[in-house]
């Protein structure tokens, strides 16, 4: 039974090479011959055409932001038809493959919206079109191109495949009451949590908020996360250059809440205790997440947030174009159109989606800026352009599973 089985999956792996390799030349060839035209000729050819764009759709503000306003926008300024089919990226990229596999050169998705380890599935099996992204005007204007959370996605290189569309950042949040002068660095945390035994603890690393905060102790204990990036995953590497993150841990431990002999389970639990008083500081992988909070009093009024010096990592999401687009002209001019400064400002704005932007402010016009800066996302969120001054990539997606086998053996054990 379990022979067949290998067979079998031996047989899909050479199938689904022997269909990449079939497709590759037809996908680099079309996608030189759409970015040799200029921007204008791309637009014209975009206008009254149906383009499709695959994404989740689980949240109502995100899709009242693509059904109320991105779709009227489109139509009324390219005479473009935006159709949005709601389906998680697994799904899609099981389609492109399937598609790729039949080489069905063109089909029904022309935009998906995906990041992380979908994106490194999609690239590795060559389902995307491009390079595109860096050229598209509202990149070239706009983005810092030469930002880590552009050039990798949770580590891959993104070599112009994908267009970033937004991000969230990793912050702390803390009760202004119990806690005047935030740290700045670890170090001084170190110092803070010994004076006020009790007061803070981390989730279980297996929960995502708390390897999260791991990572930035890692980022530390290297010294430079472009070195982590440079090595990509490496165990030998990663055990090398830990141990000042372990001692870190263990040296904090007995000043933890329930003097670290047990950690919350999750970010819920974690969130409760902030909210109970039992814990000055609570965090969260997305800056403006406390906000709702307060406003539900669930947080306290004198909730606010902090990052550290050594920065804070951020989880850029993207765009991208499958091989198959029947519409790539149309495609292109859509993924331009939202990442220009008034499709970026409206997304930023919390009566729809609230998500941060993926241009450098600093790009935009002194008009545009006022624009940006006169969005009052509340109290409890840190401005935009500090979230960007401190903004770290994510690192290889196998470093999680890492820290939190070895957190087990380093700190629990």
């Amino acid at each position: 039974m379990w022979k067949g089985r290998f067979l079998l999956i031996g047989l899909t792996v050479l199938f689904l090479l022997s269909a990449c390799s079939n497709t590759k030349e037809t996908t680099e060839i079309s996608a030189e011959k759409v970015m040799q035209k200029n921007w204008e000729t791309i637009e014209k050819e975009a206008e009254e055409t149906t383009v499709t764009l695959y994404m989740w759709g689980g949240d109502e503000g995100i899709n009242q932001y693509i059904d109320d306003w991105v779709t009227p926008q489109l139509r009324e300024r390219h005479e473009i038809t935006l159709r949005r089919v709601p389906m998680e990226s697994p799904e899609v990229l099981r389609k492109l493959l399937n598609e790729k596999k039949a080489k069905q050169m063109k089909e029904t998705t022309d935009v998906i919206w995906l990041n992380g380890e979908n994106f490194e599935n999609a690239k590795k099996n060559e389902l995307l079109f491009g390079p595109f992204s860096n050229q598209l005007p509202n990149v070239k204007n706009y983005v810092n191109t030469k930002a880590l959370d552009v050039l990798y996605d949770f580590g891959t290189k993104v070599d112009g495949m994908e267009a970033p569309w937004g991000k969230v950042q990793f912050v702390f949040h803390y009760d202004q009451n119990k806690l005047a002068d935030p740290p700045k660095t670890f170090e001084e945390l170190k110092e803070w949590v010994k004076k006020n035994p009790g007061k803070f603890t981390y989730p279980d690393p297996s929960d995502f908020t708390g390897n999260a905060f791991l990572r930035h102790l890692f980022y530390e204990s290297v010294g430079d996360v472009q070195t982590i990036l440079d090595n990509g995953f490496d165990s030998t590497f990663a055990k090398e250059n830990s141990q000042e993150m372990w001692d870190f841990l263990n040296e904090v431990k007995p000043y933890l809440w329930q003097e670290g002999k047990t950690y919350p389970n999750d970010l819920t639990q974690l969130d409760r205790l902030f909210s109970q008083g039992e814990v000055a500081i609570t965090m969260g992988y997305n800056e403006a997440r406390a906000e709702k909070l307060v406003e539900k009093g669930i947080f306290p009024d004198s909730t606010r947030s902090f990052i550290l010096n050594s920065g804070s990592i951020g989880n850029t999401h993207f765009l991208a174009i499958p091989f198959n687009s029947p519409n790539k002209e149309g495609a292109l001019t859509v993924t331009n159109f939202l990442l220009s400064p008034d499709a970026q400002l409206k997304k930023l704005d919390s009566s729809y989606w609230g998500d941060n932007t993926s241009l450098d402010i600093r790009k935009l016009s002194k008009e545009e800026q006022s624009q940006f800066e006169a969005i009052d996302r509340g109290k409890t969120v840190i401005p935009i352009e500090i979230l960007e001054e401190f903004a770290q990539p994510e690192i290889d997606a196998n470093y999680v599973p890492w820290l939190k086998e070895n957190w087990i053996n380093e700190v629990v054990r």
